[in-house]
């Protein structure tokens, strides 16, 4: 039977920060301060991975489109590269957003108001927030939120 892969072997950028974005979940120590200094590095470093990743992507996606750049004379054909572009824009342009979301977070974490729900000021919660790095609503708040547009929406 063979032997079980280290980390290194199965993703070899695995410690290569620059490289690859490998998420890492922070470790809490018993009694330690809701979102110290380590904790504010450790999201700041996630999201800025997170927002390097996505320009990387709409940089890819710009090239990609020079270069598939066509004018078939086949309709379908020049219907369907239309179409696939018109995907990728959508999905650029959420990411546009997540992108200026992200920018948003990092302010929040160098004022030290990160991690706090916005509606009622209790602590979110590493884990919700590595989960949601752009979180600023606790799970109650934003359970709350979700049954109210459920309702407005009918």
């Amino acid at each position: 039977m063979p032997k079980a892969k280290k980390q290194e072997e199965i993703n070899p950028k695995a410690d290569n920060a620059d490289q690859e974005w490998v998420f890492k979940p922070y470790k809490l120590a018993k009694g330690e301060e809701y979102m110290n200094e380590q904790q504010r590095e450790h999201f700041k470093n996630m999201l800025l991975k997170w927002k390097k990743e996505l320009m990387e992507e709409v940089d890819r996606t710009v090239s990609h489109m020079k270069d598939e750049a066509a004018n078939f004379p086949d309709p379908a054909d020049r219907a369907t590269q239309e179409e696939e572009f018109s995907l990728e824009l959508r999905t650029r342009d959420r990411e546009r957003k997540l992108i200026k979301k992200i920018d948003k977070t990092i302010e929040l974490i160098e004022q030290d108001e990160y991690g706090y729900c916005d509606l009622c000021g209790v602590e979110i919660g590493i884990r919700r927030l590595e989960a949601r790095p752009t979180a600023n609503l606790c799970i109650d708040c934003k359970t709350l939120d979700e049954i109210k547009e459920k309702q407005e929406r009918g």
